[in-house]
């Protein structure tokens, strides 16, 4: 088929490469413009920018797709689709109409659950047991549109990280399937059950409550790794938990450091970290953080 891919994180770069792989001619590749990055705020471009140059193909970086100018120059590309993966840019109605086979979208959870910004995450904050990506026909509605095929998935003790590289690869797959046989396929409208949104992910949600029981805290550590990091304050610094599992009952006040190995007191249960992050430094175990600054048992965090 001629397509144009449009993608911009690390999560659409599998389904970039398995198209070219499929031996699709991909005519054009859509991103987000370079953004500043890192502590030097240089400008970087996205992973699929960095993979489409690698490959060769032609990039475009438009801030909008609104005007009549940009969807010209996308209709004039004469596409039979448009393959989506987290792109990061509204898609007008004269851009889903113009490929002959519309715009089909790689989406890492399993519609109507989870339409929106950060899926993964929000299933691994909700205690979800399964989770999935889909390949879905795009409408103007916030991931509405009917799907073409499903891959579900057991999220166990998985960080948002390791889910989203499973999804990543298992959407490019799921994707080259539906691309070789389109009618064997069809596109089968979602459910009006069940439909929850993603919302993005708020700041103030990665501070730990120690208040909330031990399991809630340990998904929080998971959802947030690896970025931007579950924490709590100490002493006026900012430690990041990584890793962590879920201890045994204590009748301890929430945030209450229990022993010397950093197991913290919830509102049910205790959570005990395994990798932790202070500010500006590497990740480590946490045996190795509390050698160089020890957390004394009683005391209290937040």
């Amino acid at each position: 088929m001629r397509l144009a891919f449009m993608g911009t994180p690390d999560f659409a770069v599998p389904s970039l490469d398995a198209l070219v792989a499929a031996g699709h001619e991909v005519v054009a590749v859509y991103t987000q413009p370079p953004r500043p990055a890192n502590r030097g705020k240089k400008l970087t471009p996205s992973a699929v920018q960095t993979r489409a140059e690698e490959l060769g193909l032609p990039v475009r970086s438009p801030l909008s797709l609104r005007s009549v100018e940009a969807q010209a120059e996308f209709s004039a590309l004469g596409l039979d689709a448009a393959i989506v993966a987290a792109y990061g840019l509204i898609l007008p109605q004269a851009i889903l109409d113009a490929p002959k086979f519309g715009c089909l979208n790689v989406h890492g959870s399993l519609l109507p659950r989870w339409r929106g910004a950060a899926p993964v995450q929000r299933a691994i904050l909700a205690g979800d047991r399964t989770t999935g990506v889909m390949v879905m026909q795009m409408e103007t509605g916030l991931d509405t549109g009917p799907v073409r095929a499903t891959t579900e998935i057991e999220i166990g003790s998985k960080t948002t990280g390791e889910l989203t590289a499973e999804l990543a690869e298992l959407g490019a797959e799921l994707m080259v399937v539906v691309l070789q046989d389109m009618a064997a396929h069809p596109a089968v409208p979602q459910s009006g059950e069940g439909i929850t949104y993603a919302a993005k992910i708020d700041k103030a949600e990665t501070r730990i409550d120690f208040s909330q029981p031990a399991e809630t805290v340990e998904r929080q550590i998971r959802a947030f790794n690896p970025a931007p990091g579950a924490w709590f304050e100490f002493e006026g610094e900012r430690y990041r938990i990584l890793e962590a599992h879920v201890g045994s009952a204590t009748t301890a006040n929430p945030g209450e450091v229990l022993d010397n190995a950093l197991t913290i007191a919830c509102g049910a249960g205790s959570i005990r970290p395994n990798l932790v992050q202070r500010a500006g430094k590497p990740a480590m175990p946490t045996v190795d953080l509390l050698r160089g600054k020890p957390i004394a048992q009683g005391t209290i965090i937040a």
